[in-house]
């Protein structure tokens, strides 16, 4: 089976852009004030990512002092179509040049989620859904940002302001605790310090869910060059980031202590802590959980899978496979390689983060 994305964009996009962008339109001149698009889709897919990309970029091109924020499911790792590693290459690639910021959830990820932490044996489209919604809504839900009197009116413009400092640099992780049936939510009790040191130690050593977390990552000692940072974090694999956002709902949130997330061995050398840990903070609970932790992270994460799928694709390419079936709608070898140079850069500015 295989689905090309990007017929989608040289052929159905421009086709359908006058009435999907009239649409956009309409609902824009209803808003009082516009915060931006949050535009969700698949990476490997054909419509989803395909129009999707086109229409982030008729978005930038209508709108370009409005944030656009593309919330993309990563593929699975066992592949869901032939070329996906082609279309998550060249929808990723092209995302970049419109997009703020990229929200990027992995299905192999909250499949485990729902497996493992929720203890669901039929695993449903639904399922896989409701976890990335509910991660979603612990993010854009109303809370108050640091030194805030009143909720956030703009949660897209104050979650680009803490996350995205440099152009290069827009590949956002989301990790929420605690995650869990309602059978087991009935007995269990949560701490802030219990929450917070957890979610720090999933930041640190890359670990995309509570369960299964190496506790002996450790950040690397204070005082060590760029270089050697480096070389210690690939040894150690520490997770090194560039920016974090805490989002904390719950019962007496203003006790929680996040000066574990201040830790300057956490970040990259040229930002100060200060400028790259922020604290959103609520008292209202969220969707039945009394304490609740979400940390949105620009940080390393995502760095393997990123190399893996390039490295597939290029292989795919290097032999041809498949090509033909974009080159007969546009797409030529050169905006291949022109996306395979513009991901390795990518990569190579995450690996020296």
């Amino acid at each position: 089976m295989y689905s090309v994305a990007f017929p989608s964009f040289c052929v159905h996009g421009p086709r359908h852009e006058e009435d999907i962008m009239d649409l956009v339109r309409r609902e824009v001149e209803k808003c009082d004030r516009l915060g931006g698009f949050f535009n969700m889709m698949s990476m490997a897919g054909g419509t989803g990512s395909g129009m999707g990309t086109y229409i982030t970029q008729c978005l930038r091109d209508t709108y370009p002092h409005s944030f656009i924020l593309n919330q993309v499911t990563w593929p699975y790792g066992t592949g869901e179509v032939i070329v996906q590693n082609y279309n998550s290459v060249l929808t990723l690639s092209h995302l970049y040049q419109s997009s703020d910021a990229i929200l990027v959830h992995e299905n192999d990820t909250v499949h485990k989620i729902c497996a493992q932490l929720m203890n669901i044996k039929q695993i449903s489209f639904k399922d896989v859904n409701k976890v990335i919604a509910h991660q979603l809504g612990s993010v854009l839900q109303p809370a108050y940002t640091e030194g805030a009197s009143e909720y956030n009116r703009n949660p897209l413009g104050d979650l680009m302001k803490s996350m995205v400092c440099h152009p290069e640099y827009k590949l956002l992780g989301l990790r929420n605790i605690p995650q869990m049936s309602e059978t087991s939510l009935a007995y269990s009790v949560f701490t802030w310090p219990g929450l917070l040191k957890h979610l720090r130690q999933m930041l640190i050593a890359n670990a995309k869910m509570e369960e299964g977390i190496d506790w002996q990552v450790r950040p690397p000692a204070g005082g060590l060059p760029p270089a050697e940072k480096g070389t210690h974090n690939k040894q150690l694999r520490f997770n090194t980031s560039l920016a974090n956002l805490l989002i904390l709902r719950g019962k007496d949130v203003q006790s929680a202590d996040t000066g574990g997330f201040m830790d300057p061995a956490l970040y990259t050398s040229w930002l100060p802590p200060g400028v790259a840990s922020s604290t959103w903070r609520t008292p209202m609970s969220f969707n039945r959980y009394e304490k609740s932790a979400t940390l949105v992270s620009n940080s390393q994460f995502l760095l393997k899978p990123l190399d893996g799928i390039v490295g597939k694709a290029w292989n795919m390419f290097a032999s041809r496979a498949y090509v033909h079936q974009y080159t007969q709608f546009g797409i030529s070898e050169e905006d291949f390689l022109d996306s395979f140079t513009a991901l390795e850069q990518i990569i190579a500015s995450y690996t020296h983060l």
